[in-house]
């Protein structure tokens, strides 16, 4: 029971993070320099730096890529230490949550390094 507590609130911090993350990836807005540019031409820049990131595996995809590879690991280590199949389906539960959780990080960080990179390369100066 106490385990299964520990994955309720695992998934609920997981689900959190998500949550948290929905608004980043392709449609972050850096912080630029804006002294001297164009607040126009920045924007139309800006969405086509976004549409070149929403190419990338973003926050959903990646999560859901890692949560299978998540769910292995802990399916394993549950088998490896013994565990019963109820003890093994909670272990990989907790790798499903936490390689989602990882995926989807990764996810947003790519298409945030996109945005940045493109806008960059466009001459504009990214300061974070």
């Amino acid at each position: 029971m106490k385990n299964l507590r520990v994955n309720k609130i695992l998934a609920a911090i997981a689900l959190l993070s998500l949550v948290g993350c929905a608004n980043t990836g392709a449609d972050v807005r850096p912080i630029v320099d804006t002294q001297g540019i164009n607040q126009a031409q920045y924007e139309r820049d800006l969405a086509d730096c976004q549409n070149l990131a929403h190419q990338q595996s973003g926050a959903g995809e990646s999560a859901a890529k890692t949560a299978v590879g998540g769910a292995a690991v802990g399916g394993l280590i549950g088998l490896v230490t013994g565990g019963n199949g109820t003890r093994i389906a909670q272990s990989a539960g907790v790798g499903a949550v936490i390689g989602g959780a990882t995926g989807a990080y990764s996810g947003n960080k790519a298409q945030e390094n996109i945005v940045k990179r493109c806008l960059s390369g466009r001459g504009y100066r990214v300061l974070n």
